[in-house]
């Protein structure tokens, strides 16, 4: 069965997931990782976020290049640190590679967010990419926070209610 899921995400739907299982995800995301995550936070910190709206939103651990985008490691530290704030903002998935923390784990559970990993396909995600622009931080090329509109992204859920597939 194919599970679809389109962004805005709601809460019940997070609920709904189980680790392992198999995701194909359409609708509008964001994209960021280390030099642009820690930043996002200040602004939710600030209450000074403008345009970007993190209600039921997706964060996609990559930057944005004329080659592409493809996932980034999800536990540099810059990135591991921001999935807390960020899922208390709205996020309700995170989107990268790699094994991530128990007390990650555990701050999405609190959230009710998830993480799912995204196979390093680069080259196969452009046919899926509708449209992309820069909507904070500009100044940092294809590391700035880009907004995506996606179609049939695939992912796996990874980490969600206090279980990894690590």
């Amino acid at each position: 069965m194919k599970r679809e899921l389109k962004t805005p995400i709601s809460k019940e739907e997070i609920r709904s997931l189980q680790v392992g299982e198999m995701v194909y995800l359409s609708g509008k995301i964001y994209c960021g990782r280390d030099a642009v995550l820690p930043r996002i936070c200040r602004l939710i910190d600030e209450g000074n976020l403008g345009e970007i709206d993190l209600s039921g939103s997706v964060v996609f651990h990559t930057a944005v290049s004329p080659a592409g985008v493809g996932p980034t490691s999800s536990n540099k530290i810059e990135i591991e640190r921001s999935f807390a704030k960020l899922s208390e903002a709205g996020v309700r998935m995170h989107l990268g590679k790699g094994a991530i923390s128990a007390d990650t784990i555990a701050g999405l559970e609190e959230h009710c967010s998830v993480f799912a990993v995204i196979p390093p396909i680069t080259a196969l995600l452009g046919d899926n990419t509708i449209s992309q622009r820069v909507v904070a931080f500009p100044e940092l090329g294809m590391e700035a926070f880009y907004e995506l509109e996606v179609k049939d992204y695939p992912c796996i859920i990874a980490a969600a209610h206090n279980k990894s597939i690590y």
